[in-house]
């Protein structure tokens, strides 16, 4: 936790600018004890290494200058009318409660309606210690930030409701993690923070005014539709069950991990948040772990949605007293929405893996084929985006399938899969040309891969070479586009670039 003098100075620093940012901060609105005013700490030497100029036009701020884009993006100084502040929350880490949590190296600058009607946090990620920090110094080291920003314009890009990255600076400062590494701040943009958590934190004080009011705020946020349901609390568990539950499904299909699935990390906004040891597979298997922290494999790929739907569960019952005044019969009310999320799951998952086949109809026969080439890839060590975009490739012209047969240590197996789904094709009929669109329309030639996004982070921590990194980020941008083979995102770790741990930077 910071400490009294270090409040002090912060709270007396007055370096503000009159940039015009329309900032309209409704979670400010909100009583104190949701969040604590904060901020941030003031770097010693910033720089601005990347902008995202389209994001920023989006948001409407790109009328701000080069020098006000580093001050502000870096922490150095608060534009008006914003009110930075760290959020409240509490979460499950690893299955264990922790009752008080919150913004330890975050703090939320404030909100502003996009150019399309959509309200977004600004938030910025590294910027010093709050007085949720506990020991820690609320920093971000150079190379999570690195990740942050590429697996989630690279989601983005892919069509996965995810945070944004609008800048990345740095703060002059260095941390010390594994390594020593610059400090670093990331700016992220998101439709809300609020966390399964920050329903847990008052839930867990049997605060219910509280809970209701989060609830309150949660639906005309993010789920206006319900202001006039007659159950809009049952509702808004309804709607966050299939959000989640679609949401998984989107990551298994481009076989991405999240890492660190904590109720702390699933936002009632539906979408991918706080990019930690995240990572895409490189070879299929359902056991794939890659964060280093994960040491009992909890959040595992496989394990994803049954950990999505755990989660729920808990915000269930954090919202139990808003259901029924009696306990039992809210648990009556809420337990049929939370086992619909398996229904819920299973039909997003069926439609991205048949379209991922390239079969138009989406069918619950479809299951033997998609288990079928799931189960060949994970017994045969088979990089998983390459497949189906090849596949995607040869699905018009049978001439073709020596190119996915070649990546099969174990071709036969392959070989039996393949005369089922051109059989199914052929079932189905429909011009094969118009096929390949469809499967390439889902099947990315690119994604933020592993060992490319730490080649990009070694090249700027070591040299201050942001090639690779800038090189990547135009790649991920044009995820479903042709690219060649050997593009940095397209192509597959050699051995010795395999990476097989990942790191969240805390």
């Amino acid at each position: 936790m910071v400490d009294d003098s270090t409040a002090a100075t912060q709270h007396e620093r007055a370096h503000e600018t009159t940039s015009a940012i329309a900032f309209d901060n409704s979670y400010a609105r909100l009583p104190e004890p949701f969040y604590i005013r904060w901020r941030p700490a003031e770097p010693s030497k910033p720089r601005l290494l990347q902008f995202n100029e389209a994001l920023a036009a989006t948001l409407g701020l790109d009328g701000l200058d080069s020098d006000e884009r580093t001050a502000i993006f870096s922490g150095a100084t608060v534009p008006t009318n914003a009110e930075p502040l760290a959020m409240t929350y509490a979460g499950h880490q690893f299955g264990n409660f922790v009752p008080a949590l919150g913004d330890g190296r975050a703090l939320l600058l404030g909100e502003v309606i996009d150019r399309h009607g959509v309200r977004r946090d600004i938030q910025l990620k590294g910027a010093g210690q709050t007085p949720f920090s506990r020991h820690a110094d609320g920093l971000c080291p150079l190379g999570p930030a690195i990740r942050e920003y590429l697996v989630s314009e690279g989601l983005s890009a892919l069509g996965v409701p995810s945070s944004r990255a609008l800048a990345l600076a740095l703060t002059g400062q260095t941390t010390m993690r594994e390594t020593v590494s610059p400090g670093a701040v990331i700016t992220r943009v998101a439709t809300g923070h609020v966390r399964v958590g920050t329903f847990q934190y008052f839930a867990a004080r049997d605060d219910v005014d509280s809970v209701r009011t989060l609830a309150d705020y949660v639906i005309q946020r993010h789920y206006p539709d319900l202001t006039q349901a007659q159950a809009p609390y049952l509702e808004l568990l309804r709607g966050l069950v299939r959000r989640q539950a679609e949401l998984v499904a989107q990551w298994m299909n481009l076989g991405f991990i999240h890492g660190v699935m904590n109720t702390d990390n699933m936002t009632l906004a539906g979408e991918t948040l706080d990019f930690g040891p995240c990572a895409f597979m490189d070879t299929y298997h359902p056991e794939t772990v890659y964060s280093f922290v994960d040491q009992g494999g909890r959040y595992a790929y496989g394990n994803q949605p049954t950990m999505a739907q755990w989660n729920v569960t808990r915000f269930a019952e954090a919202i139990l007293p808003l259901l029924a005044s009696d306990e039992s019969e809210a648990v009556e009310l809420a337990q049929p929405v939370i086992d619909a999320f398996a229904d819920y799951y299973q039909q997003a998952r069926r439609a991205g893996m048949a379209a991922k086949l390239g079969l138009a109809e989406v069918a619950e026969s479809n299951d033997e084929l998609i288990d079928g080439i799931l189960d060949t890839l994970a017994n045969d060590d088979v990089d998983y985006t390459r497949f189906f975009r090849r596949l995607s490739d040869m699905a018009a012209n049978p001439d073709e399938d020596a190119r996915v047969r070649e990546l099969f240590n174990d071709p036969e197996a392959w070989d039996a899969w393949r005369r089922r789904w051109r059989e199914a094709l052929e079932a189905e009929g429909g011009d094969p040309g118009e096929r390949v669109r469809r499967m390439k329309a889902v099947n990315p030639a690119v994604i933020p891969r592993n060992h490319s996004v730490e080649r990009a982070i070694q090249a700027a921590e070591r040299d201050g070479d942001l090639a690779v990194f800038h090189d990547l980020l135009a790649n991920l941008a044009e995820p479903y586009a042709d690219h060649p083979e050997d593009r940095e995102g397209a192509r597959p770790p050699a051995a010795e670039e395999r990476v097989v741990r990942t790191f969240c930077g805390t």
